[in-house]
């Protein structure tokens, strides 16, 4: 069989010479017997590894001692390797501590770098158990012990003798603004004393009317920081009834008042006014119908004070449930 010389060449008129393209069914010889014996081209089975030999491979690849190769590279790869992870890492921990120092440097540790809306203040109360619920009988000691124990806490920095040492007296009527002072001075605070809540102090009535089925409950606004409440006019509270008989509440008492005075505003944070004591509103409920099921609302009322938000139930005001047994 003659070998294939490719594609003819035709030579023109004018001496130039040409390949033709042509397509040219290529002559299939036909298989031999050996090719069709499928058997030949099938994978054949890798033999199973002993044991021994499986720990003859690990120990080679842990270490291989005619290469010298640990874990399948040399120690100048081993070096690369380790050198580029080292710069890598420095890189990257040079980076956050650039990120960290350019943020802690370009905000202030005493008042927030962007405050463009400050958000009007939420209420707390105590007794705060588990829940704003209010229920005991007066005649079972074990019922109500845990709402005096907690009013006890809530009211044990406001003792007069700490309030004398750290604080100062204060009688002006408006807000008590210290800006003139340097950025980091420490500002003074106004004393708040715990014998003011006259019934409700826990000094007279260490129940605090408890075992009297005359409960007293505190009230406290939030802390924000550089907020002037009521826009020059004290907040008050008022207490009523949500859901339930009205007449059931009966008399409400308030100590030492029903507002939050200004002196005591604005706060400047815990690191300038690290002796700042909240004022407290004690509310007493003086002839709570027996046996009733009331919830009660209390709510801070004030110039820029929002008192009736639907999503946050602590805003401006706070609800509770109050159930006092003979």
């Amino acid at each position: 069989m003659m070998p294939y010389l490719g594609p003819p060449k035709v030579i023109l008129k004018h001496g130039q010479e040409l390949e033709e393209e042509q397509e040219e069914l290529a002559e299939h010889q036909p298989l031999e017997q050996e090719d069709l014996n499928f058997e030949r081209w099938k994978r054949r089975p890798i033999p199973k590894r002993t044991l021994h030999q499986k720990i003859d491979d690990l120990k080679t690849y842990l270490w291989n001692a005619e290469t010298n190769e640990f874990m399948g590279r040399s120690g100048k790869s081993w070096s690369l390797i380790l050198l580029f992870y080292a710069a890598l890492y420095l890189f990257l921990a040079a980076m956050f501590g650039g990120c960290i120092f350019c943020l802690m440097w370009s905000i202030s540790p005493y008042h927030p770098t962007f405050n463009d809306r400050v958000m009007p203040p939420g209420m707390t109360m105590a007794p705060h158990l588990e829940g704003h619920d209010i229920a005991f009988n007066a005649t079972d000691r074990k019922s109500w012990k845990k709402y005096t124990r907690s009013m006890d806490e809530y009211l044990r920095p406001y003792n007069d003798g700490a309030q004398e040492r750290k604080n100062i007296r204060c009688s002006q009527t408006g807000y008590f603004m210290q800006d003139d002072l340097e950025e980091s001075a420490e500002r003074k605070a106004c004393q708040f004393k715990r014998s003011w809540l006259g019934e409700c102090s826990g000094l007279k009535d260490p129940h605090y009317g408890y075992s009297q089925g005359r409960p007293c409950i505190l009230l406290r606004m939030n802390r924000i920081l550089g907020y002037l409440p009521g826009e020059g006019k004290p907040v008050n509270v008022t207490c009523e009834v949500k859901k339930g008989a009205a007449a059931a509440l009966g008399e409400v008492q308030f100590f030492p008042k029903s507002i939050f005075d200004l002196k005591y505003y604005p706060y400047y944070g815990k690191l300038r006014h690290g002796n700042y004591s909240a004022p407290v509103v004690a509310v007493r409920f003086a002839s709570v119908q027996n046996g009733a099921q009331i919830q009660v609302q209390c709510k801070l009322n004030g110039k820029g004070i929002i008192n009736d938000s639907s999503t946050d139930r602590y805003l401006g005001s706070v609800t509770f449930s109050l159930e006092v047994g003979g």
